[in-house]
């Protein structure tokens, strides 16, 4: 798969990606907090599947940061 994404979100999808570990969680604990296939979360962080802003907020939420934290 050839990499399409922009910069900015590239930037995004790394700091998403450290947000979990930081917060040392798996994306399997994720997934089943959100009530989500373990798949959903491994597609957003690889940016196979786009995220809408309140995804992102729920995120943000589990991850204990603010949405500022993930901006590029």
């Amino acid at each position: 798969m050839s990499n399409v994404h922009s910069a900015g979100y590239q930037a995004f999808l790394k700091k998403f990606r450290h947000a979990r570990v930081e917060a040392g969680l798996t994306q399997a604990q994720v997934a089943k907090t959100l009530k989500k296939p373990q798949s959903f979360v491994s597609k957003a962080e690889s940016g196979e599947r786009r995220l809408d802003f309140s995804e992102v907020q729920r995120f943000a939420k589990l991850y204990k940061k603010p949405l500022s934290y993930f901006e590029a």
